[in-house]
């Protein structure tokens, strides 16, 4: 298990940047307004597989690295952090234009397979989701415990804010697509999460 006070932490950065409008969210967003939440569900199953897939994915390397090459984890602990007061200082700085998609206009006629796919590849394909869980989960992991029950609740916690979010974008329909529509909200969501993310990275390099 993890310990505490590093849950403390990991929850409400992860809360704040998973409710960012990034890719998965976006189309979420989309997708909940054309074919209704029910029909997204569909979508957020692939979504939430592939995103578990990069979360094990990341924490699997980031162990055998630990084990094996203990200086190498803590270069690449201090790597990380700086990597995610980079990401923080980017989110602080971006604006809040183009936070809405374009509108889908084949969507009502999707499978569920292909939204199953569709959220999926949205997930994987993403390079800074690569990047982010790379820098972001590794440090968190205690190479004095076992991984298998720091995997489970790493990733259980994950997938259940990621699940909210998702939700959220998809249920909230107007009220969302409204709040976004304004840039200002966009940038102070964007820097709220930016502050967490500049913040988590300098603990991390220095814990």
């Amino acid at each position: 298990m993890l310990d505490l006070p590093k849950l403390s932490v990991f929850v409400p950065t992860f809360i704040a940047v998973s409710l960012t409008p990034g890719m998965c969210m976006m189309l979420s967003l989309s997708l909940g307004m054309s074919i209704g939440v029910k029909r997204t569900l569909w979508m957020m199953a692939g979504e939430l597989v592939g995103v578990g897939l990069v979360a094990i994915s990341a924490v699997v390397g980031a162990a055998a690295i630990m084990l094996r090459y203990p200086t190498l984890f803590l270069a690449l602990k201090w790597a990380g952090g700086a990597y995610l007061v980079y990401l923080g200082v980017t989110m602080w700085r971006a604006s809040g234009e183009s936070a809405l998609p374009t509108a889908r206009g084949n969507a009502g006629t999707l499978r569920p397979n292909a939204l199953i796919t569709q959220g999926f590849v949205t997930a994987i394909a993403n390079p800074k989701g690569w990047a982010f869980f790379i820098a972001l989960l590794p440090p968190f992991l205690d190479g004095e415990r076992a991984l298998a029950p720091q995997l489970a609740v790493l990733v259980g916690v994950i997938l259940s804010i990621e699940f909210g979010s998702l939700m959220l974008y998809a249920g909230g329909g107007r009220a969302v697509s409204g709040f976004l529509r304004e840039p200002h909200n966009v940038v102070r969501l964007n820097r709220v999460a930016g502050t967490l993310m500049m913040g988590v990275g300098i603990w991390l390099a220095f814990e």
